[in-house]
């Protein structure tokens, strides 16, 4: 295994000092390195991958050198527009390294929204005539990867991308930060959610544990899954999927539950929900501050305000919360108030350790869902 420290290091000796992107499970301890010992404004963790490529076209034109982008393989999707339309060679000639966790890699055990993606994403670096390597675990061939990356970067002023497979990099443990005493874990404020609706009401849940913790608790309880969505990938989708079906749904109360890392990543969403007045939809962001799903990297969650963000939008009412009283009580008034309405429930990063997956497939999730959205 690689020592990301040492990694780090060797991409500092060769001149690379900023970092930006969004964290993902194969680079968490990669991402951890960066994040303790990276000045906060030579490392951004961006809303989403887009944006990440386009800070780092930024850096480029302000000092002329070759910033690092990380991502999730689940994130070339929204780095294609940014990469082609200004990074590319032909266009305003960016160089920049990528640094890609290959999730879903062919042979490798994965979940199942991980499996099409991997099995295709060298061929989409390829289409997009990205130069590519998949990055040795031995510290000295990583280095000779790192400069020939950098030098093929320089010399066709576009992207290269460095390959993460599992288990390339051992173990970076990250400082604790300072975060505000709460008194619910994620899963709590899940459960009390979950208590707290009826039986025909419908739940579309965010990408990562949340999704696993809806799928558990329902379980737990004998209660089936055919009133929940499960959105396994499509990171920051969750609350438009939730707006689909609550506009041709409108006699169906329709839960989101969503997260801070989720939502901020593509925030326009709020502005759509809330122009369409959909009443009937009830979006809940569960803000632990944190990409609690791959590593724990911060957000900016703690520091914006989604209840004016909301009100701005147009949603038409929104509460914050912190305690299960406080889950109880909103949950009535959002009920019975005309949505699109907002209830944010801060919580404590972290899961249980044993926290199990779903069983069922995406396309059982599917078809159950449909038949119960039909009754």
């Amino acid at each position: 295994m690689l020592d990301p420290e040492q990694f780090f290091a060797c991409l500092q000796q060769h001149d690379v000092s900023f970092f930006t992107g969004v964290p993902d499970s194969l680079l968490k301890d990669f991402c951890a390195c960066v994040t303790q010992k990276s000045p906060r404004q030579q490392h951004i963790i961006a809303a989403n991958e887009g944006g990440a490529v386009a800070l780092a076209v930024g850096y480029h034109l302000a000092t002329g050198k070759i910033p690092l982008v990380y991502l999730q393989n689940s994130g070339i999707g929204n780095i294609i527009n940014p990469l082609l339309s200004l990074a590319d060679p032909d266009v305003y000639a960016i160089p920049m390294l990528l640094i890609i966790g290959w999730r879903g890699e062919p042979g490798v055990h994965d979940e199942p929204q991980h499996i099409k993606q991997g099995r295709v994403m060298l061929g989409m670096l390829e289409s997009m005539e990205i130069p590519y390597a998949i990055v040795s675990q031995e510290m000295d061939q990583a280095e000779e990867a790192i400069k020939q990356a950098l030098h093929t970067a320089q010399e066709t002023n576009g992207p290269y991308a460095l390959i993460i497979r599992k288990g390339t990099f051992g173990p970076f443990q990250l400082q604790s930060s300072n975060s505000p005493s709460l008194a619910l874990t994620r899963e709590d404020a899940i459960q009390h959610i979950l208590d707290g609706l009826e039986n025909d009401d419908v739940v579309v849940s965010t990408t990562g544990m949340p999704s696993r913790e809806v799928f558990e608790s329902r379980a737990q309880k004998h209660q089936g899954h055919q009133r929940d969505f499960l959105t396994v990938g499509g990171m920051g989708h969750a609350s438009q999927i939730a707006l689909g079906i609550a506009l041709q749904k409108p006699d169906r109360q329709v839960f989101c539950i969503d997260g801070d890392g989720a939502a901020l990543m593509h925030l326009g969403a709020m502005a759509i929900n809330g122009s369409l007045k959909p009443s009937n939809l009830k979006h809940i962001i569960l803000n632990n501050g944190a990409h609690d799903s791959v590593g724990g990297q911060p957000t900016v969650g703690f520091q914006v305000d989604f209840l004016s963000m909301a009100k701005a939008a147009g949603y038409q009412t929104a509460a914050q919360v912190k305690n299960a009283d406080g889950i109880k009580s909103e949950l009535v008034t959002i009920r019975q108030s005309t949505g699109p309405s907002l209830l944010e429930i801060l919580v404590k990063k972290g899961a249980r350790k044993d926290l199990g997956r779903p069983t069922l497939t995406p396309v059982q999730n599917k078809q159950g869902l449909m038949k119960f959205l039909s009754e």
